[in-house]
């Protein structure tokens, strides 16, 4: 299918925003909107010294006396700017020759001490010695800024700043200069975007709460951050939970901060790409941006300022890792899926806080939670759910939906859903509630998530609360009591496939797996700021040096992390490199030796819902071989799936010109394999397809042969055939292709079908998922 020029697409669009824009202008004006514009940069005339000098002029804007109001000029990772506009202006501009395209400004959210050593990094030896804790790699973290204070970001016994840096410590209110340092090496802030949108009528930022500076107010950024690279802090607890030693993956990179996110005003597509821009030119090594993908549904990559940026950062050798969202169990609700992101999404690990709810009649059920405060002693309370008789506000405990009179004095059922979870506690606790048990809706399934109520409170399953408001609507006097059990180590099985990680297949190019892995996202002890509470809502008063959190937000900082690891060790390495090692070692079993299982469904996970695997550090320092991919590899990617030659340039930023036959689009030389078929009516028996793959041997030995076998379950309707099936690596041929031919046979039941190609060498085993579906030709 043939994708149509963007600029196209926004002129249809703009005109008829314009028309309808007639009608304000005669009774007031057009509202103004904040608009990014992708320009040929290389169409500057040479009387302009600058870009920016360019874009603000008359001969750009089509006359004029008043220059054009720029908010930024982008000239790194993407060439263009944005500029607050009424939408008849934008689409005036957009027919300028040299304006690629244009989008206008979303707002995007983010994907909201034990986990190193799960991921089997250990002291003194393996990829932490090889690589030297990741020292002097620069990790770019895109989020809500930084706690500068925070003793993870101490830069004791670090060496000096790499010279190569080019990054600065942006000042503001409480934020000097000094505030950075060897550890935090760079600190920045974008607002433009919000400002134009508060001038526009929009949110804006809130000052009330935030700071004109680089300095985190929400805690995610500090979160993330120290995540993937913050130094080793003894004695780190949340009130007490997760008690121990907490470290970065990486505890010796340097990190760069680039606030890009506002508390409660989320992430703005015009920032991000500024925040990109900048990263990139300052000279970080790994970007980690653990922000959502808008709506929740995939964008066209030229309409997608986090792979417009992100293309821009690998083309140049920086490595990105993005959150795969929080939207799952649900069917291809993984987001930002361009291919040269590598997309994480969240697994368990061995570490809990488990929470019991004890029944009038005797019956314990298992739950967890987070809450810090005075326990309940034992003693019951009369046990309600108001979603028995209140309504559906009443079920969800919306704000000023529940009636002191029904609640007051009693532990109150409420359903998970529509408000965040801690903010349910609070509307317990304002009615009077002593306590509160949150139960998860059928969508959540039997995926459970701490959190530090503000009261004595209790996540439970969905069985389990089936279980409790059935024993509410049957006792006579339904009474219960919470207990919490604290901290407990080696919980089994883990790593588990967390219910909320956005799962496959790709909607939007399904050649292409994602997520590409998992990592611990569930239940995460880092830095906090000191400039909200736990549960980050403005009424908790609460200060915490550490937090507890879970998202694929937190499992996105452990795969940058652990690529700093990989470029200190491998500094050559590209970052399609690097995301194969990775891959291609990434476990398939729990700690105890079965198949990973899905949270939600008790079954073992496919790669639809863990990628390649979970993340494991011990054997991706040497992987034996990797697919590497270059930026004309994702170019012919893009031909293939149909963009033109001018919409492709709005990604890569260069004039590109497509190959008379289409390349395919499932020959893009990535660690995994996904084949689709079109659905026809009938059987889906005797349709075949043949992928081609180039593996680079990057093992310590030169000379090397590796042998192919497929692995696949019985009845999965596959044959794969892998031709040939030995590569033989030579000093002078560190490069071997292969063809592997899927065909689907007269078995299975139309649905998706798996298996797993390993290389080996007999110390290495080099594994790439094997996806087969059936999709609805448009």
């Amino acid at each position: 299918m043939a994708f149509p020029c963007p600029q196209l697409l926004l002129i249809l669009i703009v005109t008829l925003i314009a028309a309808s824009e007639a009608d304000l202008s005669a009774t007031g004006g057009a509202k103004k909107k904040t608009f990014v514009f992708r320009v040929d940069h290389r169409a500057k005339p040479s009387v302009f010294p600058t870009h920016a000098q360019w874009y603000a002029s008359a001969a750009f804007s089509g006359g004029g006396a008043t220059p054009l109001p720029l908010l930024h000029v982008y000239d790194t990772v993407f060439h263009g700017f944005s500029a607050s506009l009424t939408p008849a202006h934008a689409a005036v501009l957009s027919a300028h020759p040299s304006v690629l395209a244009v989008f206008e400004d979303r707002l995007r959210r983010l994907d909201t001490t034990r986990s190193p050593q799960f991921l089997g990094l250990r002291n003194q030896d393996g990829l932490w010695s090889d690589s030297d804790y990741g020292s002097d790699v620069v990790v770019g973290v895109l989020d809500t800024g930084v706690w500068p204070e925070h003793r993870s970001f101490s830069d004791r016994n670090l060496g000096p700043v790499p010279s190569r840096w080019r990054g600065a410590c942006e000042t503001g209110p409480g934020f000097p200069v000094s505030l950075c340092n060897r550890k935090l090496v760079g600190a920045r802030f974008f607002s433009k975007g919000h400002d134009a949108s508060f001038v526009g009528g929009g949110g804006g930022i809130n000052q009330t709460v935030e700071s004109r500076s680089p300095r985190d107010a929400d805690g995610h950024g500090t979160h993330t951050a120290s995540t993937a690279a913050g130094r080793h802090a003894f004695r780190a607890s949340m009130a007490g939970y997760a008690a121990g030693i907490a470290k970065g993956v990486a505890p010796k990179a340097r990190v760069a901060t680039y606030k890009v996110c506002w508390k409660g005003s989320g992430c703005l597509d015009s920032d991000i790409l500024a925040g990109f821009d900048r990263a990139v030119a300052d000279g970080v090594d790994v970007i980690s941006v653990s922000i959502g993908g808008g709506d929740g549904i995939a964008s066209p990559y030229y309409l997608d300022p986090i792979a417009i940026g992100s293309f821009g950062a690998v083309s140049r050798g920086v490595f990105v890792a993005s959150s795969a969202g929080n939207d799952g169990p649900t069917s291809m609700s993984v987001t930002n899926v361009a291919p040269w992101l590598t997309t994480v999404g969240a697994g368990t690990i061995d570490r809990t806080f488990p929470a019991d709810v004890i029944l009038g009649d005797g019956r314990r059920l298992s739950g967890v939670s987070l809450y810090s405060g005075k326990p309940l002693t034992g003693s019951k309370y009369p046990l309600v759910y108001p979603g028995k008789s209140g309504g559906l506000s009443a079920s969800l405990c919306m704000d000023n939906s529940l009636d002191p009179k029904t609640v007051a004095g009693k532990i109150v059922i409420c359903d998970r859903g529509s408000s965040p979870r801690v903010a349910k506690g609070h509307v317990v606790k304002d009615a009077g509630g002593v306590g509160m048990i949150l139960a998860n809706g059928l969508s959540n399934g039997e995926g459970l998530v701490g959190d530090a109520h503000v009261l004595p409170a209790c996540a439970v399953g969905y069985s389990e609360g089936d279980v409790i408001k059935a024993y509410v609507a049957s006792a006579a006097v339904p009474t219960a009591t919470i207990q919490f059990r604290g901290t407990v180590l080696g919980v089994k099985p883990a790593p588990v496939v967390a219910s909320f990680s956005g799962r496959g297949p790709n909607g939007l190019t399904p050649s292409i797996l994602k997520p590409d892995l998992i990592a611990p996202g569930v239940n995460i002890l880092a830095a906090w700021t000191g400039a909200a509470g736990p549960t980050g809502l403005d009424s908790d008063s609460r200060r915490t040096e550490f937090n507890i959190l879970s998202g694929t937000s937190m499992a996105c900082p452990h795969v940058s992390g652990a690529a700093a690891l990989l470029k200190s060790a491998h500094p050559d390495w590209s970052p399609a490199a690097i995301r194969s090692a990775m891959m291609t070692t990434g476990r398939l079993d729990d700690n105890r030796r079965k198949p990973t299982t899905d949270e939600s469904t008790g079954k073992p996970a496919t790669p639809f819902d863990i990628g390649a695997g979970h993340l494991n550090l011990d054997r991706a320092l040497d992987p034996g071989l990797v697919y590497d991919i270059a930026t004309q590899d994702y170019v012919a990617f893009l031909c293939a799936i149909g963009y033109d030659p001018r919409t492709i340039q709005v990604i890569t930023n260069a004039p590109t010109a497509c190959p008379a036959r289409r390349p395919a689009a499932e020959d893009l030389n990535y660690p995994s394999i996904s084949v689709t078929f079109p659905a026809a009516a009938g059987s889906a028996a005797n349709q075949s397809r043949t992928v081609r793959r180039t593996a680079t041997n990057v093992g310590s030995m030169a000379d090397a042969v590796y042998k192919a076998r497929v692995e696949m379950a019985k009845g999965q309707g596959l044959e794969v055939a892998v031709t040939p099936r030995k590569l033989a690596f030579t000093a002078g041929a560190r490069r071997q292709r292969f063809k592997v031919s899927v065909t689907a046979t007269a078995e299975g039941d139309g649905g998706p079908r798996f298996a797993y190609l390993v290389w080996s060498d007999g110390s290495h085993e080099v594994r790439s998922p094997i996806v087969v579906s059936w999709i609805q030709p448009l």
